[in-house]
């Protein structure tokens, strides 16, 4: 399902003007959006998310402009045990009841959110919490899901089929760096959990984003796994889209969240190991950096890919 764009950013606006809010806008070159998905071990870690943060901090003062959405799954799990709600997964994705609900939403803009924002706020005051829920910026509707070609009840699962980023703009166009908790409302008043990695994907391709970054807990997308640990290094979206109903549960979200991206304008979306230091700041300073890169097109820059044998893959 392709999301509508209310909005867009304007590539001609100037987003150097500071003011008393926030910090002027990063040093040429303009206009660069990068949204990179922060989760798996790298959330967890003290150290990685220290190292994370400075990532992106170090971008802005590159000339990027980051939007980070951060996932939370790991301490929506641990909340959940706590309290004695039963928690699994269908088709990758976290099966989410009205009680479930209002835990994701209570651990992701109250507790991680605040955590992602402190932690980069460490060195400035850039960052600014927000979730899809303000200013209408994410609405989403009830996401179907198969397992095995049958239909499965996945519950206050959303997908996205709006964007409205004219909030993030301004706090762009402010020299601020969003951190967006991946919650949005429907039309129907009803608030839907939204899968991180495709929340990042939708932003990116309202923002006109140059790239889309998602880490991972893996060196990125295998080529015959468990066989091999082989990773494929490029690949175009219509190898891509022939090897997702292939893919495991975990690698699935992701992989489709890298297929819309480029499919939707993003130059190049990438799926690299989170626990790997500094990897952020290697993935988009670096043309051959590490992990999985996916483009729209059979040209792959200067890292000369070409479209691999399809393959089954896993996360």
């Amino acid at each position: 399902m392709t999301p509508v764009v209310t909005d867009r950013v304007n590539p001609d606006t100037d987003a150097s003007t500071g003011s008393a809010a926030g910090p002027a806008g990063p040093a040429e070159p303009r206009h660069r959006v990068v949204v990179v998905k922060f989760g798996g071990n790298a959330m967890v870690d003290a150290g990685l998310q220290r190292l994370f943060a400075q990532d992106v901090v170090e971008l802005w003062h590159a000339g990027f402009h980051p939007v980070v959405v951060h996932g939370g799954g790991p301490q929506i799990s641990a909340m959940l045990d706590r309290l004695g709600l039963e928690s699994h997964f269908e088709a990758g994705l976290r099966v989410t009841t009205a009680e479930a609900m209002d835990v994701v939403r209570m651990v992701l803009s109250g507790r991680v959110q605040r955590e992602v924002v402190g932690q980069i706020n460490a060195h400035g005051p850039f960052a600014v919490g927000m979730t899809g829920e303000d200013a209408h910026t994410l609405t989403a509707v009830r996401r179907p899901a198969y397992v095995d070609g049958r239909p499965v009840d996945i519950g206050l699962v959303g997908d996205i089929v709006d964007v409205n980023p004219g909030m993030m703009r301004a706090l762009l166009e402010q020299g601020h760096i969003p951190v967006v908790s991946p919650v949005a409302r429907g039309d129907d008043g009803q608030v839907y959990n939204v899968n991180a990695d495709l929340a990042a994907s939708a932003l990116a391709v309202a923002l006109g984003a140059e790239r889309l970054v998602m880490l991972t807990d893996v060196a990125g997308l295998y080529a015959d796994w468990p066989h091999s640990t082989e990773v494929i290094r490029h690949l175009t979206a219509d190898a891509l889209d022939e090897l997702l109903p292939g893919l495991a549960s975990g690698m699935l979200p992701k992989m489709e969240g890298c297929l819309r991206a480029v499919r939707g304008g993003v130059q190049r979306a990438q799926v690299l190991d989170g626990r790997v230091p500094h990897a952020v700041l290697r993935a988009v300073l670096d043309e051959d950096g590490p992990g999985t890169t996916v483009v729209a097109g059979d040209t792959v820059t200067a890292a000369g890919a070409t479209r691999p044998a399809p393959a089954r893959t896993t996360a």
